[in-house]
């Protein structure tokens, strides 16, 4: 089997500077993934997503998996497809409430390498919208519009021991889902 001729002029323009991504040690498995990936998944009639979306959700599983060195592979491809600065560092930011700073912070790091190293700058350095005193306002204002009416009062509802969760949610959405940067139908995706 040999690569496809979309699978070498999709990968050639992920990766226009070297021959084969780093990290790939097999040259059939190559073949075998880059014919999947980089041609049937994207040209498969009716199932085709924009190159931002597809590149979004592709970073955000890596995050979510904690691969780091893939990601590290990913990003400028990603940038090379379109994605932009502020579009990738939310996604981190969105990655942070649902897994931890824990599992997020190397995500912050390398993406800042890779920025340096390319020149790449963030064009809105300050994307959020909301005060410490209008966050849970705009936070439930967030979930409404995403769940439906029955979140308007839910971080005072539910038992009293635990109703903090329920504010503390509130405060998430006026935190993350407020912010520049990415719509809400794209934090919705990359959180999925």
């Amino acid at each position: 089997m040999s690569k496809s001729e979309f699978a070498q002029a999709y990968t050639e323009r992920m990766f226009p500077d070297i021959a084969a991504p780093a990290g790939y040690i097999d040259p059939e498995f190559e073949i075998l993934f880059d014919n999947f990936a980089f041609d049937e998944v994207i040209t498969e009639e009716g199932r085709n997503v924009p190159a931002k979306d597809r590149f979004l959700a592709i970073l955000a599983t890596l995050v979510g998996a904690s691969a780091v060195d893939e990601y590290a592979l990913m990003l400028p491809a990603a940038l090379n497809f379109g994605l932009i600065p502020d579009e990738v560092v939310e996604l981190i930011y969105q990655a942070v409430p649902y897994l931890g700073i824990g599992r997020v912070r190397p995500f912050f790091k390398v993406t800042n390498k890779i920025f340096d190293y390319r020149g790449e700058a963030i064009v809105d350095s300050s994307r959020s919208t909301i005060t410490s005193e209008s966050r849970l306002e705009k936070g439930v204002e967030k979930q409404v519009e995403i769940f439906g009416e029955a979140m308007r009062n839910s971080y005072q509802e539910g038992p009293e021991d635990i109703r903090h969760i329920n504010k503390w949610l509130a405060n998430m959405f006026g935190d993350y889902y407020t912010r520049k940067g990415l719509s809400v139908a794209h934090r919705e995706m990359i959180t999925f």
